[in-house]
């Protein structure tokens, strides 16, 4: 609760300063209409920081809302059902991160290009994207749906689960995968709108989500005694809403696009520039949703506590990580928009400003985490052992945050700009050549008659180590700025 009011506060703070809630008159001060507060944010003007910060706040409230999602599982899961229990939703997420990543490539392809036509002010162009990538969203939903539910339990076989969660796990999955098509409209919908510069809307829509899910969790759950079931049909719900509430938004929002069935057509100008820009987004997150697939088969060998304290851990690094997703996806909406309107000066002027700033939050959380560590791993579980075994792998982590809001800010230029590739080939490097040789290399050099599968602390130092190289690979790439070459409305020449 203290988190909460805290980000509320700040999150009011900033719309004061951004001016929203009241604006200055002749007469006096007024308070601005429901559409100036919903009003997409042209962010070619004004001071690069205030803009990123002003975007960002309620995108991170409404990151962390969704992230919520999947901890009030796991903490319903941990205190009604058990460990186990628990441990069978965090087997699941890789396998559920690694179906899904054609909704993170349309999601991505879909802000830049919005973006960057809504700087250039290029309206048929702007109508078209919009337009195909809803038609790309329902086609990519059919396929997960199918492969989902054909391919959960082999999956889960062929990463040795154990006996005594696979079912669970396989249920998890399933229902998550036949109901993706509420998680994919609301994720893609919501890259739409921050395209436009509109974060607002997605996070009033995202709390009414959360709020309905949570209620659902507990009914489902504490009163039906539907188990893990329960909590797939709570998220599956509460996602499908949040998707129509985006929806039913976008489609008012007629003074900026248009939203004709003309447009629902597929172009394969257009649907293939989704797809080229988004692609290497979704080979990333394909490539880290493999990678955390593979380690989870690492992970399971450790046992059912590992396995549990894994899951708790992955949750807290979920809102630990939050404002570095946050900030990342403001600078791309942020460089897109600049490089539409061809103005590179802001762009490089607003990366050295977002950096510093994500840089200083993670910092702030990194000490929290050290700090209170222990307390946030006994809101999952009663299990003294298991909350002291995540806390102590907690504390591997925490420096690898300020790395990572190094990765995520400048990436998300880079992505802005045009250039999906270059934290494609990064991700690829730290993840499949330094993260998963790493983790299974120190489990193999630290096994003992004891510990005849090593040591599970490598599971997290492999993981920061990781995040630390990418951080130094994306600076380095940032630096030599090919990346500023990448436009799609033509010269971004500065003005």
């Amino acid at each position: 609760m203290p988190i909460l009011i805290y980000h509320g506060c700040f999150f009011y703070a900033i719309l004061i300063n951004r001016g929203i809630g009241t604006k200055n008159t002749k007469e006096g001060v007024e308070c601005m209409t429901m559409k100036e507060l919903f009003a997409p944010s042209d962010m070619t003007v004004g001071k690069p920081w205030e803009k990123i910060v002003a975007f960002t706040i309620p995108m991170l409230i409404g990151n962390i809302a969704q992230q919520l999602y999947n901890t009030v599982d796991s903490i319903v899961i941990g205190k009604y059902v058990g460990d186990n229990a628990l441990a069978a939703v965090g087997s699941a997420s890789p396998i559920l991160n690694l179906l899904l990543v054609l909704f993170v490539g349309i999601s991505v392809g879909a802000g830049v290009m919005v973006s960057q036509y809504f700087g250039a002010r290029q309206r048929k162009e702007l109508s078209m994207t919009i337009g195909n990538c809803v038609t790309l969203t329902a086609i990519s939903s059919i396929i997960i749906m199918i492969l989902g539910a054909v391919l959960s339990r082999p999956l889960l076989e062929m990463l040795k689960t154990p006996d005594s969660i696979i079912d669970w796990c396989t249920s998890y999955l399933v229902i998550l995968m036949v109901g993706c098509a509420g998680s994919a409209y609301y994720n893609i919908l919501c890259g739409i709108l921050r395209g436009l510069g509109d974060s607002i809307s997605a996070l009033i829509y995202l709390l009414v989500a959360t709020v309905i899910n949570i209620v659902l969790d507990i009914v489902f759950v504490s009163q039906f005694h539907m188990g893990v079931a329960g909590v797939a049909y709570a998220t599956v719900i509460a996602q499908a809403i949040s998707a129509v509430l985006c929806m039913w938004r976008l489609m008012r929002m007629t003074d900026i696009f248009d939203f004709r069935p003309k447009y629902l057509k597929m172009k394969k100008q257009y649907s293939m520039e989704i797809i080229r820009l988004g692609l290497p987004s979704g080979i990333t997150q394909a490539i880290f949703s493999m990678a955390m697939v593979i380690v989870q088969s690492l992970t399971n060998s450790f046992g059912e506590m590992v396995i549990a304290a894994n899951v708790i851990i992955m949750r807290v690094d979920g809102f630990a990580m939050m404002p570095n997703f946050s900030f990342g996806t403001a600078m791309t909406t942020y460089a897109g928009q600049n490089v539409g309107a061809r103005r590179m000066d802001r762009v490089e002027q607003g990366a050295k400003q977002g950096t510093l700033i994500a840089v200083g939050t993670s910092t702030t959380i990194t000490l929290l985490i050290v700090i209170f560590g222990h307390h946030l791993m006994g809101i999952f579980t009663n299990t003294t052992e298991l909350v002291t075994l995540s806390a102590n792998m907690m504390k591997i982590l925490a420096v690898g945050y300020i790395a990572m809001a190094i990765t995520q800010s400048l990436s998300g230029v880079m992505r802005g700009a045009g250039d999906t590739m270059t934290p494609m080939w990064i991700s690829m490097v730290v993840t499949v050549v330094i993260r998963v040789p790493l983790a299974y290399g120190l489990a193999f050099l630290t096994r003992t008659p004891e510990l005849p599968n090593g040591r599970y602390q490598v599971l997290w130092i492999s993981m920061l180590v990781s995040w630390c190289m990418g951080a130094l690979l994306t600076l380095i790439f940032y630096k030599k700025g090919n990346w500023k070459k990448k436009a799609l409305t033509g010269s971004s020449s500065e003005k």
